[in-house]
């Protein structure tokens, strides 16, 4: 069986010496960009190799880009063979914020063509809540090649998105707070707002108290509800930087939704152009 959204900390469990089976501690803050390592020297899952958003899943930050660009595919590829991932592994990636940061990698690597990856439900602190332990030795993987098939139509760039909302050939969803979107606070980057005709579905909506997933028949009713006449194929997600836009994207997928974008550059890369419309309220 192969996993290819969620899967339960006890499901996991049952997997996790399985050499078969690869298992990446995603951990990270915005506040804090050495933290999430820290935390992983701390105590991470056995097994578990570490990903960092900034060094490991992003590329270097340009003038014209959001603030975390897509990465070089080729050099992500040799750093996932460096931690023991190949085209036939299972990978599983966990974090401590509901699947906000894990959603990125589990995300990368099906554009790179695996699909054999999942989000641990509600990450360590689900692990933990099971009374399942964690380690502090750092695993010694054995390097495997993993072959990179890239599908570049997973993700949309400004032009296109600006394109396409002209024509109201997508619906465009943003996966930040509505504090965030309305324009009334911006924390992070230099303009507050939206981009115009965008639909706001806060990421956190798609867990319950716990970080865990909703049910997956509750978050395809409220996404059918979201999205309207549009199909899932016309959705595209975004949000500041193009991390947690993903988390919507898996819930989309976690409900059936299926076929839906990224706008990779999100809000983040639409103000570097100031001649591009930015809406509040």
């Amino acid at each position: 069986m192969h996993y290819k959204t969620l899967i339960s900390a006890t499901e996991l469990q049952q997997h996790i010496n399985d050499p078969r089976w690869v298992v990446i501690d995603c951990r990270f803050s915005l506040a804090d960009a050495g933290l999430g390592g820290r935390q992983y020297r701390q105590g991470h899952l056995p097994g578990a190799c570490y990903a960092d958003l900034n060094q490991d899943l992003s590329a270097s930050v340009k003038s014209y880009t959001g603030r975390h660009p897509l990465p070089d595919f080729r050099v992500l590829a040799k750093k996932l063979g460096e931690w023991g991932v190949s085209n036939y592994h299972q990978v599983v990636v966990y974090d401590d914020a509901g699947g906000a940061f894990a959603g990125r990698l589990w995300w990368l690597l099906r554009c790179m063509g695996h699909e054999s990856v999942a989000v641990l439900d509600g990450g360590i602190k689900a692990w933990q809540r099971q009374g399942l332990a964690l380690t502090t030795v750092l695993p010694k993987p054995k390097r495997q090649v993993f072959r990179v098939y890239l599908d570049e139509k997973q993700w949309l760039s400004a032009n296109k998105v600006q394109d396409l909302l002209a024509s109201k050939a997508i619906c465009l969803i943003d996966a930040r707070s509505p504090e965030r979107f309305r324009g009334d606070q911006e924390p992070i980057d230099p303009v507050a707002g939206h981009i115009p005709y965008a639909l706001n579905r806060a990421m956190t909506l798609n867990v319950d108290s716990q970080g865990l997933f909703l049910p997956s028949a509750t978050l395809k009713q409220q996404f059918a509800a979201l999205i309207g006449r549009y199909a899932p194929e016309q959705v595209v997600h975004q949000c500041g930087s193009g991390v947690t836009a993903c988390h919507n994207l898996l819930a989309m997928e976690h409900a059936g939704l299926n076929g839906s974008k990224l706008y990779a550059g999100s809000w983040s890369e639409w103000i570097r152009n100031k001649n591009r419309p930015v809406a509040k309220a």
